[in-house]
């Protein structure tokens, strides 16, 4: 064990070690009187970071995924991973509270798996970021689409969405972001409670016949298949999974201790929404729900529930790409002056950062325009490894001595190496399942050509 890895270790057994107050020293903000001073977060401004991390893009694509799994299963799926990823993150908030010099969850995997651990990590977490800005940048341009009636090519509005949204990410502290994120959760939440109260005053769902008979399509347990279920669990997954966000906003908290305070309420208020959200939606819309989820209660309720939930789509986008901008500017200028210094190096690098990133986001969402597709990408390719396996590779390596243990942490271990097979499954499985997916939807149309002015985003 090096250095480091030892700081704020009381106890020969991590799960009663204990951080030291004498750790300050090796956070990667430091605590400073002229520069930049990124430690300002408290716990409750940690807390609606968190929440808005989670609480944004993801919600839009629940409704969906019941569809293909079904009412009891969605729901019980929603509750099982919103508890697997509040467990998962517990792991990573220890092992860096005993690890301070930890910015990132790729400084985590340097500790287990030495730079090509730590590259690989960096790598998957850049993609998954570039690609749920993405998804921000395609629920922007839905809701400028109905809001102006369509009135310019949705590529047009995807192309302002990304300039607002590299604007809005260039603001160099969380702490100040932090401000914009109440009104972002407020905006979505709103929207959201707009959506399932406007689905639950109409005889019949807004896309389903308006006349005569027709099929609800509403199903307790659903058997969709593998390729289906794999896209719809990895839907609800990594609607909670963004979990290693988190990391760069507890370095930039003036207490990192206190990220369990944040964690928990976060967790249980956005599963607790997630769940009531989706069944009711689905409940009353069926198979005719939309995707994104807002457009589910027909025309004029789709405009008012985008129109309120504008800010809050954006500020999504904006913590995002802030987040992964945030992880090459550390990378970039972790070792020099520059990294808290109002130096031309120091905003050039800066600003560089999000317009790059924000620039890729753009690419990415115009070709691969189906915000659910999009979304369940994200989980099989990045989050699975990242939030699944890596988490159970650290338990792992700080518990390697249960192997040897009692019955009782024998088990706790095998359950943790189950971890890593788990992320590994859905990475391969749920990546095919989306892949199928994808690939039919172009071959039947759904999707149109890349930069395509149609607005392929509604699609369910």
């Amino acid at each position: 064990m090096t250095d480091k890895e030892q700081i704020g270790l009381s106890s020969a057994d991590p799960e009663h070690a204990s951080v030291s107050d004498s750790t300050e020293g090796s956070e990667v903000f430091k605590k400073t009187a002229d520069g930049v001073s990124f430690r300002n977060v408290g716990w409750f401004k940690a807390c609606i970071l968190f929440v808005k991390v989670l609480f944004a893009t993801g919600v839009l694509s629940l409704p969906s995924a019941l569809l293909s799994l079904g009412a009891v299963g969605g729901a019980i799926s929603v509750v099982a991973w919103g508890a697997f990823n509040t467990y998962a993150f517990v792991i990573l908030g220890d092992f860096r509270m005993r690890r301070p010099h930890c910015h990132s969850i790729a400084d985590m995997a340097e500790v287990i798996g030495g730079v090509v651990g730590k590259e690989t990590t960096g790598l998957l977490f850049i993609i998954g970021y570039v690609l749920v800005t993405g998804s921000g940048i395609i629920g922007v341009s839905t809701a400028l689409n109905a809001l102006s009636h369509h009135a310019a090519c949705t590529v047009w509005w995807s192309f302002l969405a990304m300039v607002v949204v590299i604007a809005t990410a260039s603001i160099r502290k969380l702490t100040h972001i932090g401000w914009l994120t109440y009104v972002g959760f407020a905006s979505i939440y709103a929207a959201v409670l707009i959506v399932v109260i406007g689905v639950t005053t109409r005889d019949r769902p807004a896309a389903a016949p308006q006349t005569g008979p027709y099929e609800l399509g509403y199903i307790a347990i659903n058997n969709p298949g593998f390729a289906a279920g794999m896209v719809a669990s990895s839907t609800i997954f990594v609607s909670s999974a963004g979990t290693s966000a988190f990391l760069p906003v507890i370095s930039e908290m003036r207490n990192p201790k206190d990220y369990k305070k944040a964690l928990y309420p976060c967790m249980v208020l956005v599963t607790a929404s997630y769940l009531a959200f989706s069944l009711v939606v689905y409940r009353w819309c069926g198979q005719w729900v939309a995707s994104p989820s807002l457009g589910s209660a027909g025309q004029t309720i789709k405009m008012v529930s985008y129109g309120v939930a504008l800010i809050g789509l954006i500020v999504s986008a904006t913590i995002y790409l802030h987040v992964g901008a945030k992880y090459l500017f550390v990378r970039i200028l972790g070792k020099t002056r520059h990294l808290q210094a109002n130096s031309v190096i120091h905003w050039g690098t800066w600003l560089a950062c999000t317009i790059f990133l924000g620039v890729i986001s753009f690419i990415l969402a115009e070709a691969i325009p189906i915000f659910n597709y999009l979304i369940a990408l994200v989980g099989s390719v990045c989050f699975a490894p990242l939030a699944i396996s890596l988490p159970g590779l650290l338990w792992l390596h700080d518990h390697g001595h249960y192997l040897k243990g009692s019955l009782v942490q024998k088990v706790k271990y095998l359950l943790h190496v189950g971890m890593v097979l788990l992320g590994i499954f859905f990475l391969v499985g749920a990546t095919y399942g989306v892949s199928i997916q994808i690939k039919a939807a172009y071959a039947d149309g759904t999707i149109g050509s890349t930069f395509s002015c149609a607005d392929n985003s509604n699609s369910s």
